[in-house]
């Protein structure tokens, strides 16, 4: 049996929800049970702490939060908190039911400091929630005040995604971890805060990007593996194209060479060369269902600190 590694899985893309599916209790139910299948084998090996994206959960809050008036509407920090609740609950509960009795979880609502100057609150970028045609978006852009960008011949709502600077819970994560408990944590990137002049803190209105702060976790945590979980197979060159190609294993500094899309590929190329290069570890980007698979190198696309050649599969 291999050694014990202490692994930073995120999920995203179908592990929560597949493309285009209704954002239903039931289905994502579903999706988070087959999570907890591909992850029994790891939880069983391994050390592992799970984080988790929220884009369509908190664009559907936010949603359901807009029939108050806009001076009641909740801000987007209490509904991430409700988010990593939600999500937590499910995640837990269906790992529980796949694994052995002798496991212990623990779901934390999990707070990460940012920075006020962040020049990302003046260039909103991550978009959350459901597509709206043009005529119901600039309704909402006028009467809320929101920020939509185009999205295919559609529009979505985007808010501001500031870098995390500090995660508050790390100290009680690694607590835990060391004691062999399950920690899902950072869910959505965690709940945004600034501190005050005062020191005191509050939440702003932001939603962190998932894999990056998945990576400031691991990097904190001195994982050995962050694994980022998502609805392709691995990272492909030319995605879209007939001659795409997927890569099987490369450098962190070849892969920075390369460009990916902003909002999609891009910022888990970003978290795995950020953390590959803090802490000499290993990341895997690839299908849930190949978890197991990407860890013993044999699927996905791995990124290491150095490596003879860049392989291909074509």
């Amino acid at each position: 049996m291999a050694a014990a590694m202490r692994i930073v899985v995120a999920l995203g893309g179908n592990a929560l929800l597949e493309r285009g599916e209704p954002l239903t209790a039931e289905n994502q139910r579903r999706n988070i049970r087959i999570a907890g299948d591909a992850l029994a084998s790891v939880a069983s090996t391994h050390e592992l702490v799970i984080t988790h994206g929220n884009g369509p959960q908190v664009g559907l809050l936010a949603l359901q939060s807009a029939a108050y008036k806009p001076s009641e509407a909740y801000p987007l920090d209490i509904l991430d908190a409700e988010t990593e609740g939600q999500i937590g609950y499910l995640i837990e509960q269906e790992l529980r039911n796949v694994l052995p009795p002798n496991h212990h979880f623990a779901t934390l609502l999990t707070q990460i400091e940012v920075d006020p100057k962040d020049p990302a609150f003046q260039n909103p970028t991550k978009p959350i929630g459901p597509v709206y045609g043009e005529r119901d978006a600039r309704r909402l852009e006028h009467e809320r005040g929101w920020g939509f960008a185009q999205d295919g011949e559609r529009y979505r709502r985007v808010v501001p995604s500031p870098r995390p600077i500090q995660i508050l819970e790390q100290g009680v994560i690694e607590m835990l971890v060391e004691r062999d408990v399950i920690v899902i944590c950072a869910g959505g990137g965690g709940i945004p805060v600034v501190r005050r002049e005062d020191g005191s803190l509050i939440g702003v209105e932001a939603v962190i990007d998932k894999d990056r702060a998945s990576s400031l976790l691991a990097r904190d945590l001195r994982a050995d593996a962050l694994v980022m979980l998502t609805d392709v197979d691995g990272v492909y060159l030319r995605w879209g194209e007939p001659e795409a190609r997927r890569i099987r294993s490369i450098s962190a500094d070849a892969l920075r060479g390369y460009s990916f899309a902003p909002g999609s590929m891009g910022p888990k190329v970003t978290a795995a060369c950020d953390f590959v290069e803090a802490t000499g570890g290993m990341s895997g980007i690839g299908a849930l269902k190949d978890a197991s698979a990407i860890l013993a190198g044999s699927a996905g696309t791995l990124i290491m600190k150095s490596t003879a050649e860049t392989e291909y599969w074509d």
